[in-house]
């Protein structure tokens, strides 16, 4: 990875005090770019939005301030990108892919000593919640976390859900199988795990934590229509027994930034905990709608600045979101 040294760029970039925000891995992240220039309008005009991939025909450069064409974050050294954030005036990073994480995790502490600030749990809490038997065995309180297995003759369920043990994998999940076609769907799979399936409605729940590991704010949501592991159809509710619930759990565990857990509420009205991505959601712009501010969140804890004079106001309507493509023309 090169860096670029040609000081004459420099007028390309927004070296204001306020400093610019980069977005890994943006992809066609059209509405996640969208939220957070959004969220740094309300600090400064001045501020850019700077947006990574590997991909250098990616949909998402078409709708940042500077694009920013990386190698695989395998091949990235660590000294050499905090150089190129600094050339940039990068104050606030915002990764967005399962497979980074760990990468900007394990930096987290580096990145802060050159006065960058990273949206990411720390380590030992990403790697926890990758790894979705991990997740599924931990034990807080009266547990609610829906334990996973590795042998599927190590239980005995009437129906079972098999997916993949690391990464996001919704792409590949079996929910409601036999035994016969639990085993059968797992050979498709590189580290199947199964788990009991349960009846109910599922439900994603976008959630800040601040700095100092308290809940700003929590938004949950149905999903009315899933394609490819993600929502194209969902709708905010409101269930504050759900959520006081969530809240004891989620003080339990080292998490910090945009969090999204996935759950199950059975038919006795009882919560189960699927899984948690430690990362913003692809249809977590919902919550921010309705007034989960978390990019404006992290960049102003970029800047050192206590969130408590900035409450959570939720919107006092639920709303339902709806994503689809839509053509541009330049």
């Amino acid at each position: 990875m090169e860096i670029n040294t040609n000081k004459n760029l420099s007028s390309n970039y927004s070296f204001s005090h306020n400093g610019n925000v980069l977005i890994s891995s943006i992809s066609a992240k059209v509405p996640l770019i969208t939220a957070v220039k959004n969220a740094v309008k309300k600090v400064s005009e001045d501020v850019k939005v700077v947006g990574a991939d590997i991909n250098p025909e990616c949909v998402g450069k078409y709708f940042v301030d500077e694009f920013w064409l990386l190698p695989k974050i395998e091949e990235i050294r660590i000294d050499y990108f905090i150089d190129e954030c600094l050339f940039r005036n990068i104050s606030l990073i915002i990764p967005t892919r399962d497979g980074e994480l760990e990468f900007f995790a394990i930096n987290k502490l580096r990145f802060k000593a050159s006065g960058i600030h990273v949206m990411v749990s720390d380590i030992n809490t990403v790697r926890e919640c990758i790894d979705k038997l991990s997740f599924s065995n931990l034990q807080i309180g009266n547990s609610v976390f829906i334990p996973a297995y590795l042998d599927i003759n190590e239980v005995k369920f009437d129906r079972y859900v098999v997916k993949e043990r690391y990464g996001s994998g919704a792409y590949y999940v079996g929910i409601d199988l036999t035994k016969d076609q639990a085993l059968a769907h797992s050979k498709n799979l590189k580290s199947p795990i199964f788990q009991r399936f349960i009846k109910g409605e599922e439900i994603s729940v976008d959630c800040y934590v601040d700095s100092n590991r308290i809940i700003k704010g929590m938004v949950l949501r149905t999903r009315t229509f899933v394609l490819n592991g993600e929502s194209v159809i969902t709708t905010t509710i409101e269930n504050a027994l759900i959520e006081d619930k969530l809240r004891f759990i989620l003080s339990e565990l080292n998490f910090y930034g945009h969090i999204v857990l996935q759950i199950i509420c059975d038919e006795q009205n009882e919560i189960h905990i699927i899984e948690c991505n430690t990362r913003f959601g692809g249809a977590s712009t919902l919550a921010v709608k309705v007034g989960l501010d978390s990019f404006y969140w992290a960049y102003l804890e970029s800047k050192g600045i206590d969130l408590r004079s900035y409450p959570f106001v939720k919107s006092s309507i639920n709303l339902k979101q709806i994503r689809f493509s839509k053509d541009i023309y330049i």
